[in-house]
């Protein structure tokens, strides 16, 4: 068996990396090109009457999207906010600055937490359900029925899916907010023996109209990167049903890396702006 020569042994790892970049620019290639598509049919529908975004579709969307995932995220929320009232009161306790909770509990939530508590739930409840559900149509020609009856899958798949999302992403990480800071407050109240009133007036004091905006924003975002990556996951299956599996799985991972670095991106612009 010939043995390989030393230059391909140096340059197997750089074309590996290659193919994997190329990959990744690919996909997101794919995403942006579905949702400059999406906006587009959106502003038809905003501005031509005789183009119609299919609200009930939405709706519905919303429903299975949204309405579904409240439960979860609130359950994830109150439990990240009783772990951060838990975890921050003994060492702020050894330096006497136990009601500080409240201050920390405030920027942490509706900065960061709460907008990641959403979109983390949302990417596995509804994320990767919109990429399966899709992916199955494509399987099942079933996007090849609707553009031979002149029916665009963007239109009548895509933009209520996406649309959903956004709305969704935004209503939960409010939820998300309000569930978290609550369970914060009743721990501290009941257990930690700080009084509601040094806790809402240190969580008045330290968090400002900007910090909730922020956190709005980003979730707005979120929401727009789980429903554009899901779907174009969905249409790009290939394969059968081991395609329709690989595209649930990249959408999950796609995702949460997405987020990820939109906050990471999120962060370091409203620093530079001094929101934060």
């Amino acid at each position: 068996m010939p043995t390989p020569s030393l230059a391909r042994v140096l340059t197997f790892p750089l074309e590996l990396i290659g193919a994997k970049f190329l990959n990744a620019l690919e996909h997101v290639g794919k995403g942006g090109w579905l949702l400059i598509d999406t906006a587009m049919w959106i502003g038809r529908g905003l501005v031509l009457r005789r183009v119609r975004l299919g609200v009930p579709g939405i709706i519905t969307q919303m429903v299975r999207v949204g309405v579904r995932s409240v439960f979860i995220v609130s359950l994830v929320a109150a439990c990240v906010g009783l772990i951060l009232a838990f975890q921050l009161a003994p060492p702020l306790e050894e330096f006497g600055q136990k009601e500080a909770v409240a201050n920390i509990v405030g920027i942490a939530i509706l900065r960061e937490l709460g907008p990641l508590i959403g979109a983390i739930v949302l990417t596995g409840f509804a994320g990767a359900s919109i990429a399966a559900e899709i992916g199955t149509m494509v399987v099942s020609e079933e996007i090849e029925a609707l553009e031979s009856l002149a029916l665009d899958p963007i239109r009548y798949l895509v933009v209520p899916r996406v649309v959903a999302s956004v709305v969704s992403m935004t209503i939960l990480a409010v939820i998300a907010d309000l569930v978290a800071v609550s369970a914060a407050l009743a721990i501290s109240v009941t257990v930690l023996d700080i009084p509601m009133t040094t806790f809402m007036t240190n969580l008045l004091a330290q968090t400002k109209p900007v910090d909730f905006a922020t956190g709005i924003a980003k979730s707005t975002v979120f929401g727009l990167l789980i429903g554009t990556i899901a779907c174009s996951n969905g249409l790009s299956v290939e394969g059968g049903a081991a395609g329709v599996g690989k595209a649930t799985t990249y959408t999950v991972v796609q995702s949460v890396v997405a987020i990820v670095l939109a906050d990471l991106a999120f962060t370091a612009v409203f620093f530079a702006m001094k929101l934060v």
